[in-house]
């Protein structure tokens, strides 16, 4: 059985690679020695997560728009779909974008993957199980989504985008892969994208109160970057389609991660509690067993240590 570390990736086409996650998956494959295509119309993503690797030979950096097309001059081995407004702050500025990215951005990215033989990879989002009534979920589970709600544009982008893909591989032969991604964080997240770990860490260490939503009771299960993206490149070599959980099965309330903010800031801020979003989950944690017994993947960054490590990312960059 391939896995991440044996497989070698030639030409791989990241979209949105100028994003969190993606400019992340950028540079672990150019370390793994594949040449790297990143397609970003800078909507939300940023030149500044790309800049370290613009010197790089095997780095190419393309400024387009995915629902609008994809022109890649050189043929990929793997293309990473992962262009899309992921934030509540972003999807909800911009929804006719990101329904316009997960379907038109999606089959374009598709269709590249088919005339060149590629495997394709769709990054999907633990949101397609909305507001869930099955707890933890696992990959069996469809949902409890407001198909007209305001976190709509992003969740039915994503669950029309997993249809495209299995449609696609089912009546065209494309080689395809789906994970669903739960909340992720680390360093290259933007402090105003309105989730609660980077908008946490802003708060604190500019010294203002910690706004928890709600009475702070509602859960998430939060995976460092690194190992998300080494789930994420596990499920690409693997042969499977998925969909597959990529998270971490550890769940914390929100009112304890503001807490856990301030001690490793060694903040004086103090917590706010605010009106919960309308549709916003009342909890969120994803059974791994699948992409432990198939992938041999499990996240091993510790909370502390991630959050530890984003902390000192966001002390050392200006522009939090």
């Amino acid at each position: 059985m391939a896995t991440a570390l044996s497989r070698k990736w030639e030409h791989a086409v990241v979209t949105g690679g100028a994003g969190f996650v993606g400019s992340h998956l950028c540079a672990a494959l150019l370390d793994s020695g594949a040449a790297v295509t990143c397609v970003d119309d800078f909507s939300t993503g940023r030149r500044e997560n790309v800049a370290a690797l613009l010197d790089r030979p095997r780095f190419t950096l393309v400024q387009a728009n995915v629902a609008e097309g994809l022109d890649i001059e050189r043929p990929p081995d793997l293309v990473l779909h992962f262009a899309s407004p992921a934030s509540p702050a972003d999807y909800l500025r911009l929804p006719l974008h990101t329904m316009d990215t997960g379907s038109l951005g999606t089959r374009h990215a598709l269709e590249l993957a088919r005339h060149s033989g590629a495997r394709f990879l769709l990054a999907s989002t633990s949101e397609v199980y909305g507001d869930p009534q099955q707890h933890p979920q696992d990959e069996r589970y469809w949902g409890h989504v407001n198909p007209v709600g305001p976190r709509s544009v992003y969740d039915e982008a994503k669950r029309f985008g997993e249809a495209l893909t299995t449609a696609h591989a089912e009546a065209k032969g494309t080689d395809t892969a789906i994970v669903r991604l739960f909340n992720t964080y680390g360093p290259r997240m933007r402090g105003h994208d309105g989730r609660a770990v980077p908008t946490f860490i802003r708060q604190a260490l500019d010294g203002d109160p910690l706004t928890v939503t709600g009475d702070g009771r509602q859960t998430r299960s939060l995976c460092y970057v690194d190992d998300t993206v080494r789930g994420i490149l596990a499920a690409a070599a693997h042969g499977m389609r998925g969909p597959v959980n990529i998270g971490n099965p550890t769940e914390i309330t929100m009112l304890d991660l503001a807490r856990l903010v301030i001690e490793l800031t060694g903040s004086r801020s103090e917590i706010r509690f605010i009106e919960r979003p309308t549709d916003d989950p009342a909890v969120r944690c994803p059974d791994i067993t699948l992409a432990r017994d198939k992938l041999g993947w499990e996240p091993q960054v510790h909370a502390e240590e991630g959050l530890r490590r984003t902390i000192e990312w966001f002390r050392a960059t200006a522009g939090r």
